[in-house]
């Protein structure tokens, strides 16, 4: 198993490096916020990625829906000392497989990230049933994308980028015409992916059209 660890503190990013290395697990690499775990993602090819959701710049729940926008078949766990509800649903709605908090003693630790590998979610004690009982609530009014893009209306800019998209171009296009980085337009994307509840950017811009933005 290849790991990537994101997180923006330096003493525990070396602490976690040496304890996974030494039950076998072989680290590719460390990021310290969401757009360099971006990058290391593209270049290291991590199989697992153990992600921070406080980080300066692009935090982790946002870093977790661009990977997942390019590379779908990841594992992220976030790995946090945070245990609100709104981040811990809002990591399972952005793509992540898990959500453990650092005040998880050390066996029961490799004991989920082993269970990440064998396709299973790795869930910290007592969360699984806030997930089910949060899903269970919405799952009973469950509004449309088009519908939920109308009570959550895009910015003037999303709407440029998601325009253009739905005209073919591509991302590096998109950027040039509106004078973005590409990065930035997959960041737009992202969260469009994420605020609507679809999968990917076909479903985004099907649900604009439905809804006449394009």
């Amino acid at each position: 198993m290849n790991v990537l660890l994101v997180d923006d503190h330096p003493l525990f990013l070396d602490g976690l490096k040496n304890l996974l290395t030494g039950r076998g697990v072989h680290v590719v690499g460390v990021a310290r916020d969401g757009w360099e775990a971006l990058e290391k993602a593209r270049c290291l090819h991590p199989d697992v990625i153990l992600m921070d959701i406080e980080m300066p710049g692009c935090d982790g729940l946002a870093a977790t829906r661009l990977i997942k926008a390019e590379r779908p078949d990841v594992k992220i766990v976030m790995l946090t000392m945070s245990s609100e509800d709104e981040d811990l649903f809002e990591a399972i709605q952005s793509g992540a497989c898990g959500y453990l908090l650092k005040t998880l003693d050390t066996e029961q630790f490799f004991v989920r990230l082993i269970g990440v590998e064998q396709g299973e979610v790795a869930l910290s004690p007592g969360l699984a049933a806030r997930i089910l009982q949060h899903f269970g609530r919405q799952a009973s009014a469950v509004p449309a994308p088009e519908d939920r893009m109308q009570s959550e209306p895009l910015t003037g800019r999303e709407v440029e980028v998601l325009t253009l998209v739905a005209q073919g171009l591509t991302y590096k296009e998109v950027g040039a015409r509106l004078h973005l980085s590409e990065r930035t337009i997959k960041y737009h994307m992202g969260e469009m992916v994420a605020r609507l509840q679809v999968e990917n950017r076909a479903q985004v811009i099907e649900a604009a059209r439905r809804a006449g933005l394009v």
